[in-house]
């Protein structure tokens, strides 16, 4: 973490010929002629990798929370769609700097980009302390509930049992994406179908009930019956909620330069993706109110296993399978991803260089993967699920607005650099203020919960001081970071990705600024 710019270790800043010299002592026959991160990410996968992260546990334990702090079903469903709503304007934006800074990483690589070293560090910082560990824990905790309760019908699952299937099934699919990225994404396109089809199975069950006349709890004159008094804050911890179940649209932008023409397959991507998941949370919520009564849903610690018990009868048991299956391939995606953050994040000498490094044949980042297992596995251990989930929606939220205004700023820094996609103005500027309210309310209502996340971010203030800013460290230091860098790649088989020749011909291009262009200066960030 010492900025990029010390001498790396001896085995990581060696030529190529030096590290292919590493791989033949291990009598290692086929090495592929370009170490790099392979573009393997065609358009559907690239659907997939979006709509697979989005429904992973939000839309089966969320409801419970959005309903609870609404207080009327006609509200928790105007809530819904405002949160598909939110979450569109925010991709049009993703989408724009996206096709602008054509880098992975997200969030942080445009904020590190766009404000420097230290606001990306802290949103690396909260991520991969807090972020992405929680939702792996809370969709792996979500996994492993659904998969017990046919086993314990008539009790919660036991901790102990619940925490071990989750860690179960964490360390099986880091293995996974360690081996192959092909494999992982093929996991994706098949569990995202099997999801959609899961939901798809309660919105069928729902109509039949509506077509049959079960609908008094969607009408009007009841469905905005409330049972207690709504209030800003609580409607804005409902939002909190309900952006749980949102969260991953914006993950195909950790993993741009894994993205076949990311050009044109990012924003397609964004533009079905999204639209597709709100029309199908709209309506799965639709099924439970015309099936459950509110009393019912807010009993439940399972929604759709009490939604299939009341409607599926001997077939219920289909039910908890079908989300464990939607759970599973929502972890995989968390998976792939967010190791790709501290990728990136080691890349710009942000975290140790050894995350920066992928595996010499299969060409995974193995390190990044392990720490992301590590920190999702030891989060399981800690937190109940309904404080995950507002933990994560703030921080969630506060990392969203940061980087739209980014955007903004953008604009007004760069105003003639060539954006392939570039939004209206009032669509930054509609989100940052729905951004500004709901984490202004969020933080009235749950000062506790919201101010710890702000708390734990800026802890990494001195942490970024210490490990990046500060150069001259005491030469023990560097020596053991370079023993730990050279002893990791020994035992990972990791080196350092080479560039790829095509990527290099076409970045500054990509890249120009028409301003520097006419005044024949390098057009390159």
């Amino acid at each position: 973490m010492d900025g990029g710019k010390r001498k790396r270790s001896v085995c990581a800043t060696q030529e190529p010929e030096a590290q292919q010299k590493m791989v033949k002592d291990k009598n290692i026959k086929a090495i592929p002629e370009v170490v790099t991160l392979k573009k393997e990410i065609g358009l559907l996968s690239a659907c997939t990798i979006i709509i697979g992260n989005i429904i992973g546990s939000g839309i089966f334990i969320s409801p419970k929370g959005v309903l609870e702090h609404s207080g009327s079903v006609g509200l928790a469903l105007v809530i819904w769609l405002s949160g598909g709503s939110i979450a569109a304007l925010g991709s049009l934006c993703y989408a724009e700097l996206g096709v602008t800074i054509p880098k992975s990483g997200g969030d942080y690589s445009y904020v590190t980009e766009i404000f420097g070293g230290l606001i990306g560090f802290l949103l690396l910082w909260s991520a991969v302390l807090i972020m992405y560990p929680t939702t792996l824990a809370v969709i792996a905790l979500t996994f492993s509930n659904y998969i017990l309760q046919p086993v314990f019908p008539n009790c919660i699952p036991p901790y102990v049992a619940t925490r071990m299937l989750s860690t179960v099934c964490i360390l099986f699919l880091t293995w996974v994406n360690c081996f192959s990225v092909r494999l992982a994404t093929r996991i994706q396109d098949i569990f995202t179908v099997g999801k959609l089809l899961a939901l798809g199975l309660i919105i069928v069950v729902g109509l039949v009930e509506i077509f049959k006349g079960e609908y008094d709890g969607l009408n009007p004159s009841v469905a905005f019956t409330f049972f207690k008094s709504p209030s800003v804050g609580g409607i804005a911890l409902a939002f909190l909620q309900a952006s749980f179940a949102f969260s991953g649209w914006n993950f195909l932008n950790y993993v741009t330069e894994e993205v076949v023409e990311p050009r044109r397959n990012l924003p397609r991507a964004i533009y079905i993706s999204i639209p597709l998941v709100t029309i199908v949370y709209t309506f799965t919520n639709i099924a439970y109110f015309a099936s459950m009564s509110p009393e019912e849903l807010l009993a439940s610690n399972a929604v759709a296993v009490t939604f299939g018990e009341k409607l599926l009868g001997m077939f219920s048991t289909i039910m908890p399978i079908s989300v464990a299956l939607s759970t599973f391939g929502g972890i995989n995606g968390y998976l792939f991803t967010s190791s790709r953050l501290c990728f990136s994040g080691a890349r710009e000498g942000h975290l140790p260089s050894l995350l920066a490094m992928i595996h010499f044949k299969s060409c995974t980042p193995i390190p990044a993967l392990l720490v992301s297992c590590t920190a999702s596995i030891f989060i399981l251990c800690i937190g109940e699920t309904h404080n995950l989930i507002n933990y994560v929606s703030f921080i969630n939220y506060l990392s969203y607005g940061v980087t739209i205004a980014g955007l903004l700023y953008y604009r007004w820094k760069k105003p003639n650099l060539y954006r392939p996609i570039k939004v209206n103005l009032l669509v930054p500027i509609s989100y940052l203020v729905f951004w500004v309210l709901l984490l202004g309310f969020s933080l009235h209502s749950e000062p506790i919960v919201c101010g710890g996340g702000l708390v734990i971010m800026l802890t990494g203030v001195p942490v970024y001081f210490l490990g990046v800013h500060w150069k001259e460290k005491p030469k023990c230091i560097y020596d053991f970071i370079e023993w730990a860098t050279y002893l990791g790649q020994r035992v990972f088989f990791v080196v350092f990705p080479q560039v790829d020749p095509i990527v290099a011909a076409t970045t500054p291009t990509e890249w120009t600024d028409k301003s520097s262009t006419t005044s024949n200066a390098s057009g390159t960030f």
